[in-house]
């Protein structure tokens, strides 16, 4: 089974730690890079969680990070599950191509932190996504398979792509939609894969509460593009570096409803901006977007229980003052 790490503060200092039956094992290496931890405090958590002479902190007392040092890169699959492509018009079967986009890195934000909306987002949404931590470069001669997935894949974070869907939509912006401030919460646990866990990538549970309701509720092998395909394609398109963050996507149960017309009238061209405003207007009387107060917990873990990323619960806050 896999070891899981969690990025700290304590005292106002930064900490790392191995996670086990929530206890955290403070480190001595503090590392600032995803490579860094890689080369170096990795093979010190193995041997001081065997010799057990790490430094006992509860949870309680510390205030958890993203476990992932600010990434270069979030790469992001867009509507890969087929009940969130039904809630937003779409065919529910599989795409003839991947949906690819991305999000800002300073969106990152700790497991914990709040939500902030900016005053101008009225259609803020949720969207749990089980997320990829990139090992070592991948490039254009790259080619991942079953037998090397994990020379390329390191492990697995929790994430939360939240979307200011007015923005997003209307102006057809995802990069700007999605990338606020505060709008990835990634955590708490980074967990490191090893080989038997591989083949549970496609038995994780996910589920995302709003305030106790449960909202979102599915299982990663419903994932249509799944992540060796995804990886590949990349592959062909772009670099990826070490400690970069893929985003698998997200399954139904979003915020957002629409209609095939309506999102044929969101994403075309040609469509009037007074058109898209009327869509819009629609999704203000929903009800189920996030207000501020709102809660969301979210959960990602096996099916077995072996795998456990962890917990994320946020709270919205408006920032004010925010143009777009």
């Amino acid at each position: 089974m896999g070891m899981k790490f969690a990025r700290f503060k304590r005292n106002e200092e930064l900490f790392l730690g191995v996670v086990e039956d929530n206890k955290i094992y403070k480190l001595q290496t503090n590392p600032d890079s995803f490579e860094k931890f890689l080369e170096i405090a990795l093979v010190e958590a193995k041997a001081s969680v065997e010799e057990k002479n790490l430094e006992e902190v509860e949870l309680s007392d510390v205030v958890l990070l993203s476990p992932i040092p600010t990434p270069s890169q979030i790469i992001c699959q867009g509507v890969n599950y087929s009940i969130h492509r039904q809630e937003t018009g779409m065919d529910d079967q599989k795409p003839p191509f991947n949906m690819i986009f991305s999000k800002a890195p300073s969106s990152v934000c700790g497991p914990n932190d709040a939500i902030m909306r900016p005053d101008n987002v009225k259609l803020l949404d949720y969207e749990i996504e089980l997320g990829l931590v990139i090992r070592k470069p991948i490039t254009q001669d790259t080619v991942i398979t079953e037998d090397n997935f994990l020379d390329y894949i390191a492990g697995l974070v929790l994430t939360n792509d939240i979307s200011a869907r007015d923005v997003q939509l209307t102006q057809l912006q995802w990069l700007k939609g999605k990338s606020y401030r505060t709008f990835c919460p990634v955590g708490p646990y980074f967990y490191l894969l090893e080989q038997e866990d591989v083949a549970k990538i496609a038995d994780l549970k996910l589920e995302l509460r709003v305030n106790g309701e449960i909202r979102q509720e599915a299982s990663t092998d419903q994932l249509l593009y799944k992540p060796i395909e995804t990886l590949n394609e990349l592959a062909q398109i772009m670099d990826l570096q070490a400690g970069d963050l893929v985003l698998t996507g997200t399954p139904g149960g979003v915020a957002m409803q629409l209609s095939a017309d309506e999102m044929n009238c969101m994403t075309s061209l040609v469509s009037k901006f007074g058109e898209k405003v009327e869509v819009i207007q629609r999704q203000h009387t929903l009800g189920n977007y996030l207000k501020d107060g709102d809660i969301i917990e979210a959960t990602i873990a096996s099916t077995d229980g072996s795998i456990d990323l962890g917990k994320q619960q946020n709270v919205v806050k408006t920032l004010q003052s925010i143009s777009v």
